[in-house]
């Protein structure tokens, strides 16, 4: 009996995928829940199991796009699992007689036939074909991926339905910086081996600067704009594959040890391919850091339909003037880009500032001022 392998759903809006790389072949023995191929969609890859132990037959082609429900390949229940294969003595087999050769045939002399021509050969001189360009010769093709195409359509809806623009600000991260090297070890020992970094500084700075500036947390919708009173963080995490934004439900209601382990959870699943659907969807607000890949200075694009995203970047040792004299600090530039639609010039300025403030004094975020 041969058992049918469909595309199974999806998660919420996703009706098509494309068959993205099988990890079994066709002709292969399968296991009951083995993965056996791996299917794309707009925004993560979806692994499907063997529906029953056989062996995999009529396999769509890779790259081909499906439906959900629609048929990918048959397991034969029927056919028997292969046996281990066993070390056998090899005989040797008697050579055919009619591969043998005598001696005399050996010994016998060649003669080969002399081949004259009345006339002179004329040898034509060989065109020498048309040299490929060594650009051309060094390119090569390949189809973009779902993902880079839901990337590529959605960043550019973003810059085409909203009005972006985009504020800067510098942050002197010296008091962040002591309090993380002071209290980083007692804080690994006391929250199981979660490691406090510089997003979860961010992170809270963000949504309680998200309270006073209620707007930069709305978004509009048709002719009406929904103010939230919750904070869905999306946290960029760049992959092999593509950017994709995980979002921290409720992250207002987060401590710093949950952000931080909610954030090192995502960045390590997401550059697995692990994470689920549902966990992309109903962002509020984002944050991408340029920094880990040395950006200093950058205008991060809208993930809509979000009206803001904060980018930060590298910690640079910078002069600045503090009390009349020219000191070195730890600095990072930061940027928010707003939709300009909803967020006014003040509001945008006065929220980044408020991030300012509190990164740049963490007791403020510990205190509630």
């Amino acid at each position: 009996m041969a058992v049918e392998i469909r595309v199974p759903a999806l998660g919420e809006s996703l009706t098509t995928a494309s068959v993205a790389r099988w990890v079994k072949k066709a002709g292969d023995y399968v296991q009951l829940d083995d993965v056996i191929l791996e299917l794309e969609t707009d925004k993560v890859s979806v692994e499907v199991v063997a529906p029953s132990a056989g062996v995999l037959a009529e396999c769509l082609p890779e790259g081909t796009e499906v439906e959900i429900g629609g048929l990918l390949g048959l397991v034969d229940e029927t056919a028997e699992a292969p046996v281990p294969v066993e070390t056998a003595e090899v005989k040797a087999q008697p050579a055919a007689e009619a591969q043998t050769v005598s001696e005399d045939a050996l010994a016998a002399p060649r003669f080969e036939r002399a081949v004259t021509s009345p006339e002179p050969v004329v040898v034509q001189p060989k065109v020498a074909a048309p040299k490929v360009p060594a650009q051309q010769a060094r390119e090569r093709r390949v189809p973009m991926s779902r993902l880079r195409q839901t990337i590529a359509t959605n960043l550019k809806a973003a810059q085409n339905n909203a009005a972006i623009l985009t504020t800067f600000n510098e942050i002197d991260m010296s008091a962040a910086k002591a309090m993380r090297a002071q209290y980083r070890d007692d804080f690994e020992k006391r929250h199981n081996g979660t490691r406090l970094g510089f997003m979860s500084f961010f992170a809270r700075a963000v949504v309680v600067a998200l309270k006073d500036f209620p707007a930069i947390n709305a978004q509009i919708e048709g002719d009406e704009i929904v103010y939230r009173d919750f904070v869905n963080l999306g946290i960029a995490v760049g992959t092999e594959r593509g950017l994709v934004v995980p979002v921290l439900y409720d992250a207002d209601a987060m401590s710093f040890a949950e952000l931080e382990r909610g954030i090192a959870d995502y960045g390590t699943r997401a550059r697995k391919g692990g994470l689920r659907l549902e966990e992309l969807a109903q962002g509020t607000f984002s944050i991408t850091n340029g920094g880990i890949f040395g950006s200093l200075l950058s205008t991060p694009i809208l993930n809509a339909p979000q009206s803001g995203i904060l980018g930060m970047h590298a910690i640079q040792d910078r002069p600045v003037a503090r009390d009349g004299q020219v000191v070195i600090r730890p600095m990072m530039y930061v940027a928010l880009s707003y939709d300009h639609r909803i967020v006014d010039g003040r509001e945008a300025v006065s929220f980044l500032v408020r991030v300012k403030q509190l990164v740049e004094d963490p007791r403020r975020l510990l205190l509630d001022l």
